[in-house]
């Protein structure tokens, strides 16, 4: 008979104070094994508009379909910044931007502030973190990190961890959904409740896809977006003057997957280079036998103007969309795990992207702009025996939500630094009174990349009025009559009343959140 530890002894006891220490006096503890455990899976760059369950007749999701309706789907998750590493700042602290420190890409996380793991930790829970970080700075908070460096690789990436890099052969999300599995299997401690942030890569810029899918979608052709060559007549001059078309801007090697010619130094064919060369030999010949006759098309066809563009956009979406394929089918395997391993029942499973993204509407790729496409993120919820399977929710959420509502799911109190609010009311069907009417949000990362200026503005459920200060111009858009954003009616006398009513809710926003910045 093996000796038992002492640490397994005194666990739970520990467990119990740790909970007990962050308690507001006269509140009750839930005991441990009530506790549901929470299964996170972000991933960056997925539009909402490429979920079936969101109206998408294309999108391949039948896992994600099966989560939302088994859960609650969320129809306006809005994002505080819409660019990757500010995002996942404000899921951990519950704080906009200015205050967490994380206002762009370029910014590194200070991980000695508050987070949601960190409490958590605390209250007992055991935590865990795979995938895609891509913070700066090393996880705190966390039992137990593997995550990628900066960006990752799709195809035999490399790892941190807490005791040095490792690289792991195959494709990134298959192998962040082996190592998030292989926690839950093997390495947790299963007298604890747990938070696991399973975090993909995908669907991130350069859209490449697992060896499985490179030929799904063949022969098929996608719909154009309606607004795919968009003017841009009526928007600030910022809508004219960024970087993000797939006419003009997506890169023909590193985007789509066209051979460089023999000779070619430019930097997209030495990204692509770089790319190439991480593939083992059987990704390479899957990889050649499905971009090769692209090239070919490519260099033969001699497309320009319209026919080039409608090209290009076809290649990207497919390209999207099969990238897509393996976070669908890694969702169904975290789903799967739990049901085997009898831990469905107590878990809270949530899936969300960094932000949302453009497949073409306004002609764009990438995210950045307080436009619906990028502004709206995807929110799924299952919690078995809480949330009503199949139930739907049309408030005005947020990222900064997030961090609150586990630590309520938990029986957790929020410290008040925390700026979001627990979406447990909405996800057992009660709405408060008092929920949101209006939305703050601000971007800041400028000139490069894609030289999207600066903004900040608020969204209410009709209305969206935007601020661009370093060329002083004003956009306000009605949702009702311009769902797409074409026309900004701020000059519009017809509309003077809603923008003195919006400008003084957006100076109010501003300081509630305590927001000073001036760009």
């Amino acid at each position: 008979m093996k000796p038992i530890a002492l640490r397994s002894l005194l666990l739970p006891i520990l467990c119990m104070g740790s909970v007990a220490a962050v308690l507001a006096p006269g509140q009750s503890m839930p005991a441990p094994a009530q506790r549901p455990n929470i299964v996170f899976i972000f991933s960056d760059d997925h539009a909402a508009q490429a979920i079936g369950a969101y109206g998408s007749a294309w999108a391949p999701t039948p896992r994600l379909d099966r989560l939302a309706a088994e859960g609650m789907r969320f129809n306006h998750c809005l994002c505080t910044n819409s660019i990757c590493g500010p995002s996942r700042a404000v899921v951990l602290t519950g704080k906009y931007s200015h205050l967490n420190g994380l206002t762009d890409n370029k910014c590194r996380f200070d991980g000695s502030q508050e987070t949601f793991p960190k409490l958590l930790q605390k209250a007992g829970y055991e935590t865990a973190i795979v995938g895609k970080w891509h913070l700066g700075s090393d996880p705190t908070g966390f039992d137990y990190w593997e995550i990628l460096p900066g960006q990752g690789e799709y195809y035999n990436p490399e790892f941190k961890t807490a005791s040095g890099a490792v690289k792991r052969p195959g494709y990134v999300t298959d192998i962040i959904t082996d190592r998030a599995i292989d926690w839950l299997r093997n390495r947790r401690d299963r007298h604890r409740p747990f938070v696991l942030m399973c975090q993909h890569k995908a669907p991130h810029r350069p859209w490449q896809p697992a060896p499985r899918h490179l030929h799904l979608f063949d022969n098929v052709t996608v719909p154009e977006p309606p607004t795919l060559f968009d003017d841009y007549a009526g928007r600030c001059s910022g809508a004219r003057n960024q970087e993000m078309t797939i006419a003009r801007h997506m890169l023909p090697a590193f985007d789509l997957k066209v051979t460089p010619e023999p000779g070619d130094d430019s930097e997209d064919a030495r990204m692509w280079k770089r790319q190439y060369n991480r593939l083992d030999s059987a990704q390479r010949k899957a990889w050649d036998e499905a971009y090769g006759p692209r090239t070919e098309d490519f260099r033969k066809a001699n497309r320009s103007g319209a026919d080039l563009t409608r090209w290009k956009y076809q290649q990207y979406i497919k390209d999207y969309l099969r990238v897509i394929a393996a976070v669908d089918e890694n969702v169904g395997r975290i789903l799967d795990f739990l049901e085997e391993a009898g831990l469905a029942a107590n878990t809270v499973v949530v899936y969300s992207s960094d932000q949302g993204f453009y497949l073409g509407e306004h002609g764009w790729f990438d995210k950045r702009w307080m436009y619906e496409e990028s502004l709206s993120m995807p929110l799924l919820v299952r919690w078995p025996g809480t949330v009503k399977p199949g139930s739907v929710d049309d408030h005005l959420v947020s990222n900064l939500d997030f961090a609150e509502t586990f630590l309520d799911i938990a029986g957790v109190p929020a410290p008040a630094a925390m700026q979001g609010r627990s979406l447990v009311p909405l996800l057992k069907g009660t709405a408060p009174p008092d929920w949101r009417k209006t939305f703050y949000y601000h971007y800041y990362e400028y000139p490069q990349p894609h030289h999207v200026p600066p903004h900040y503005g608020v969204r209410t459920e009709r209305y969206k009025l935007i601020y661009y200060p370093l060329t002083d111009e004003w956009e306000l858009f009605d949702l009702a009559r311009d769902p797409r954003e074409r026309h900004s009616v701020h000059a519009d006398p017809a509309y003077a009343d809603t923008v003195r009513r919006l400008k003084a809710e957006l100076t109010r926003l501003r300081e509630q959140y305590g927001d000073r910045t001036t760009k």
